[in-house]
């Protein structure tokens, strides 16, 4: 049951709800940040740590932008992530916008136009010929339809999650690295337990489908002196697969992302070796679209995965039968960004103070309808 509304008087700190978040990524780290601010008394644990090798918000960036189709919801919560990582005070964005690329059907971002401009964010369609002469780096063939999200950038993933965790326990939180199963629901060390343990999240509570799918990401070489592969737009090119990817804001190179869903993946014991066919993709749409880097020599590269739900949608939820128990996740690529809101939206419902809309709920009717990275 959830504990009664914690009293702000002094000597209440015996009547505070104790809550314990399994997973200090981008949804168990924000979680536990706003729970402490609102006065409970939290323990943040995970296995590895924040930021870690294995986990899903780990990595040097992540994408943080508004385009997001016809669902509004997120759009509202881009903005008001916005507003809590400028929150933070320390620099861990780089504004580059973001380039949409179509090569065919644009309704995507179309459908968001509306709700980007209510909001404040500014979304502009250019015209081919003029992002030819904007962008020369970039190689427009086969493209129908450029749009510009100019409030848009990249976010230090690895380096966050742990700058949120240090201001969790700057805040009076409990931190420690420890393994935890979901016996520990039944345990007396809390009154509410969230689990925020990414794509580990099927393997503890078996009733939340979430599948972790392997993903590549590579980091090419830019010409020594040239500032034409930094200073330009993250990009997105929808084709039959959708590549993504982040200029060389922070001196590890250009990175080239594909979005297509890998094979189903054990986060533990995952090979996390480089494989021959995703690095020759990655080269195949490089020479494509950016000509000047066909060549360009591989950096780093990096094994990881994403925490799929059945839909893309996130799932934040209370658990149907541990009535003790809350689960964050389902972030499906696109949800680190996300992470400041979703840890405001998991605090309010948890203490009681807000409902989770019916499209991150478990119970929701699911689609096929999966959300972009």
């Amino acid at each position: 049951m959830l504990a009664a509304p914690m009293s702000s008087k002094s000597g209440a700190a015996s009547k505070r709800l104790r809550v314990m978040v399994i997973g200090a990524g981008a949804f168990g780290g924000w979680t536990a940040l706003q729970l402490r601010r609102r006065g409970a008394d939290v323990t943040l644990v995970d296995a590895w740590g924040p930021g870690n090798s294995r986990a899903s918000s780990g990595g040097e960036t992540r994408v943080i932008r508004a385009v997001y189709g016809a669902d509004r919801v997120y759009v509202e919560m881009v903005r008001r992530s916005y507003e809590l990582w400028d929150a933070l005070g320390r620099s861990l964005y780089v504004e580059t916008g973001t380039l949409w690329m179509h090569r065919g059907d644009d309704a995507y971002v179309r459908s968001s136009a509306a709700h980007l401009r209510d909001l404040g964010f500014p979304l502009t369609q250019i015209p081919l010929a003029d992002a030819k002469k904007r962008w020369p780096q970039i190689s427009f063939d086969g493209i129908r339809s450029v749009w510009l999200e100019s409030r848009a950038g990249a976010l230090l993933a690895r380096q966050a999650c742990g700058v949120v965790r240090d201001a969790f326990v700057d805040a009076g939180g409990a931190y420690r690295v420890e393994q935890v199963d979901r016996s520990i629901a039944e345990s007396k060390r809390a009154d509410v337990y969230v689990f925020a343990c990414g794509p580990w999240l099927s393997k503890v509570l078996p009733d939340v489908p979430i599948e972790p799918t392997r993903q590549e990401v590579h980091f090419f070489g830019t010409p020594a002196g040239s500032t034409q592969f930094r200073a330009m737009p993250i990009w997105i090119d929808f084709g039959e697969r959708i590549f993504y990817g982040i200029p060389d804001t922070h001196g590890r190179g250009f990175k080239v992302a594909d979005d297509t869903r890998g094979e189903p993946v054990d986060p533990t014991t995952i090979d996390r070796t480089p494989s021959s066919a995703a690095l020759a993709r990655s080269r195949a749409l490089l020479g494509e679209r950016f000509p000047a880097l066909a060549n360009a020599p591989l950096l780093e590269s990096r094994v990881c995965q994403y925490e799929n739900s059945p839909d893309g949608h996130l799932i934040l939820d209370r658990h149907p039968e541990m009535r003790n128990v809350w689960i964050a996740g389902g972030g499906s690529g696109h949800g680190f960004k996300l992470g400041p809101a979703v840890g405001e939206m998991m605090a309010e419902a948890v203490l009681g103070k807000r409902e989770i809309p019916e499209l991150f709920r478990l119970t929701r009717e699911r689609t096929s309808k999966t959300q972009w990275s």
